[in-house]
């Protein structure tokens, strides 16, 4: 173990090995502002994160940057969550298991719905950060 001196005597503990490296991100709302917000705070988690707030710019995103989670809003103007989810499951890469997709809402509906539906994961809004950091860590 190491030890780091820092700022008012305090002092850093780290174990030999590096965190592991975060995966990348792509949000998927159709709220600039939400989309925005929430992509700045990944960035400063360590996060690689890409936006979209469509469907149609979701997958082409999807499939030029492969993002290893997916954060997608249940309820876009241009295709239902299921739809989506079930067209990102055909890229290749992106396929159950490849990658996870964890569905963002504010609507009445049941998290087994949403996972039956092909999500692997479910964020309710308002959305609450340290249980979507969960639900990364996953």
């Amino acid at each position: 173990m190491n030890e780091q001196q820092l700022p008012f005597g305090g002092r850093l503990a780290t174990v030999g090995k590096a965190p592991p490296a975060a995966p990348r991100i792509l949000v998927v709302d159709d709220n600039l502002d939400q989309v925005q917000s929430l992509a700045y705070l990944l960035k400063n988690d360590g996060h690689q994160v890409e936006f979209a707030i469509s469907a149609a710019a979701a997958l082409e995103i999807a499939r030029r940057t492969m993002p290893e989670v997916v954060l997608l809003d249940v309820g876009l103007p241009d295709g239902n969550g299921a739809k989506v989810v079930e067209l990102l499951r055909h890229i290749p890469g992106l396929e159950k298991g490849k990658a996870r997709i964890i569905a963002l809402t504010g609507r009445a509906i049941s998290s087994q719905a949403l996972i039956d539906a092909g999500f692997d994961g479910v964020v309710r809004k308002p959305l609450a950060y340290p249980e979507l950091q969960e639900q990364l860590r996953r």
